[in-house]
This record gives structure tokens, sequence and C-alpha cells, in this order.
């Protein structure tokens, strides 16, 4: 697995899912239990600003900055930054510390892409606009989603698992597996489905 390639596709796929926020829709709910769609907006900006620093500088600090005024802008920006941080290092093995622990820059770029995709989702689909995953994208972040999401990120990081809907797609899958129900009704209003 190209570390780099998972996490340009998955910008590339959540890009997409952004370009359909209306500019007064902020207040939407998300499949996000904790967050209407400005924090959902915001949460995945300071999560590429996150890994713009560890791709960068080598370390990302546990402090986010403060919240953009345009997160739907700010996304787009950080976003060519991470990109354009990715291919200047990508000749240089590095290991970013994040907090006082140290990761490897495939693996962190690995677990960006999954979160950056899945939020992408999640976007999508506040803004009632389904969009699914793209099937080799979604095979791919699954067995990052495998290797790193635990039972103590349950609850707290991702809601249980749910089972995937019959002759469920990748996509569908990935998203069952991380708690969300890839193709259950959500209307406006209604209760999100989980934890972030």
């Amino acid at each position: 697995m190209n570390s780099g390639e998972l996490l340009d596709r998955s910008l590339a796929y959540a890009l997409g899912g952004v370009a359909a926020v209306p500019r007064e829709g902020l207040g939407r709910p998300t499949p996000c239990a904790a967050w209407d769609l400005g924090e959902l907006l915001r949460h995945l900006d300071d999560s590429v600003d996150a890994l713009h620093e560890g791709v960068a500088d080598g370390r990302i600090g546990l402090c986010p900055g403060a919240p953009a005024a345009d997160p739907v802008g700010a996304f787009r920006e950080r976003a060519r930054a991470l990109l354009g941080a990715w291919a200047a290092g990508s000749g240089e093995p590095s290991t970013p510390v994040v907090g006082d622990r140290s990761m490897d820059r495939g693996l962190l770029a690995a677990v960006g892409a999954l979160e950056i995709a899945v939020h992408g989702w999640d976007v999508a689909r506040s803004c009632g606009r389904p969009r699914p995953i793209p099937s080799g994208l979604a095979v791919e972040l699954l067995t990052v989603a495998h290797l790193v999401v635990t039972d103590a990120d349950r609850g707290v990081r991702f809601a249980d698992p749910v089972d995937p809907p019959a002759s469920a797609c990748p996509g569908d899958v990935l998203l069952a597996f991380l708690g969300r129900r890839p193709r259950a009704r959500f209307l406006f209003g209604a209760a999100p489905v989980g934890p972030p």
C-alpha cells in the first residue's frame, strides 16, 4: 500500500464531499453524534492541520489551533498544503512524533487517510448527498482500520461496529466497521448514529 497515494485519494474524495456544503448549513446534524456540520468541518480541518505538522515538521502538537472562520475554505487550503508537504518529503524516511510517541510516517498518512475519507462521507451525508466511498479506496482503508481501531476506541473515537447491509459494497463494510449505518435513512434533525 502506498500511503501517499492513499492520502491523496482520501483527500480527493473528502474534497468532493465538502463541495456540497451549503453556506448557511453549518448547524445541520451529522452522523457523528457529538457534532453539527460546522464542528465536523472544524475537526476535519484540524486533523489535516495535524497531519501537515507531522509530515512537514516531524511533530504533531496536542493542542489544536484556533478554528477557522471558513472551515470549508480552510480544509481546502490545508489539503493542498498537506499534499505539497508529503511530496516534498516523500524521499525522506522519517518518524514523526505525536505527543510523546513516534509513529512511522507511512502509518501516520494511512491513519490520516482513514479519518479524512470517513469524515468526508459524514460531510456528504450531512448535506443530504449520498456519496459512497470508492470501492478500491474502501478496501485499503478497511485494512488500515482493522490494524488501528481497537476496542478501547469504541464509544470514544468510534461507535461499536454494526452489521453491514445485505450485499454491502466495500465502502459500506468500512463504515459499518466504524459504527456507521451506511444505508440508514438520515433526515435532518434525526438522531445521529454514534461518536465521531
